[in-house]
């Protein structure tokens, strides 16, 4: 498995070397304009455009279709990831067992729901997910594969994690893609004013922040426990392990105007904890205590719940505040 691997990272440098020249030779003998204008001429609009800060796949798989197979000069070659439909196999992680297996994947616009079957036959689905509810976002080092993706959805009004890859990079790009495609037209519908522009930041998202910290319970006498926190817009949650399906519990960040803040350090009578950088988050009904290792790792973490502090609450974010505040 890890020459296997050795060997995909290899193939991927290779092909980015190959196409970053192709493309530097394009742009010298056409001029960076004329050659976007031709190169890119028919990009859809949710289609993902990445940056330097994205994963190795997403930008090399960029250059490709762009510069080697020319999707976006000719529609009918978007068909696998603008149809409305698309069906196939990923490697799925099992939630008890952590195995990878095949696994059929159906992402239907019509029924606006992605399903997967844990059979080839199977009649019904092992889980639909809504794709109103549904986010997707590469994690090659999370899931060790480059093509690693993980994909979220709201069960129950919880975050669901699954884990998936393939082995053909142009495959798992292609699914990224028409994930962001079907969250694009039933977002154009629940949204029938919005402009593209408006829509096409809501389309996928990647997580704030992410890592490990302590944490005690609601009581603040119990021990601190590690634990691998995920901050994925306002929702705050943590699991045992990074690839743990479900999150043990989840935490609600509001607006400062709702009396949510961030303090860095934990109450002098705190006990328990092993790690010295702590971070209190102040809401209204209680304050959560967590500590980091590094002081470092305790100013990125504190950066991170100030941005979503300092922004103000949407309406419909008052309704999962709500929910947040009536869990059992």
């Amino acid at each position: 498995m890890i020459f296997f691997r050795g060997l995909c990272f290899g193939w991927i440098s290779y092909c980015s070397l190959t196409f970053e020249i192709k493309r530097h030779s394009l742009m010298a003998a056409m001029g960076n304009t004329a050659a976007k204008a031709k190169y890119e001429q028919k990009v859809p609009a949710f289609y993902y455009r990445p940056t330097h800060t994205d994963c190795k796949l997403l930008r090399e798989q960029w250059i490709r279709a762009k510069y080697e197979r020319n999707e976006f000069e000719f529609i009918e070659k978007q068909e696998p990831y603008s149809a409305g439909y698309r069906e196939g196999f990923l490697w799925k992680r099992g939630r008890d067992n952590g195995q990878f297996l095949s696994r059929k994947f159906i992402l239907s616009e019509r029924e606006g729901a992605l399903k997967y079957f844990n059979k080839q036959d199977a009649r019904d689905p092992k889980a639909v997910m809504k794709v109103e509810t549904l986010n997707a976002t590469f994690q090659p080092a999370k899931i060790g594969n480059p093509c690693g993706l993980q994909i979220t959805y709201l069960k129950d009004n919880s975050t669901r994690n699954i884990f998936v890859y393939h082995s053909d990079a142009k495959e798992m790009v292609d699914w990224f893609n028409a994930i962001r495609a079907a969250r694009f037209h039933y977002l154009q519908v629940a949204f029938p004013g919005a402009s593209d522009e408006e829509l096409v930041p809501k389309l996928t998202r990647n997580f704030m922040k992410e890592g490990f910290m302590e944490k005690t319970g609601p009581k603040h006498t119990e021990g601190f426990k590690k634990r691998w926190f995920t901050m994925d817009d306002r929702r705050l949650m943590y699991f045992k392990d990074p690839l743990d399906a479900y999150a043990r519990g989840e935490v609600f960040i509001g607006s400062k105007e709702n009396s949510y803040t961030v303090l860095a350090g934990l109450p002098p009578s705190t006990q328990g904890y092993h790690w010295n950088h702590g971070i209190t988050i102040v809401t209204p009904e209680r304050k959560f205590l967590f500590a980091c290792e590094t002081e470092a790792e305790q100013r990125d973490w504190i950066a991170a719940f100030q941005r979503v502090i300092n922004r103000p609450m949407r309406p419909q974010e008052y309704a999962v505040e709500a929910h947040f505040k009536h869990k059992p």
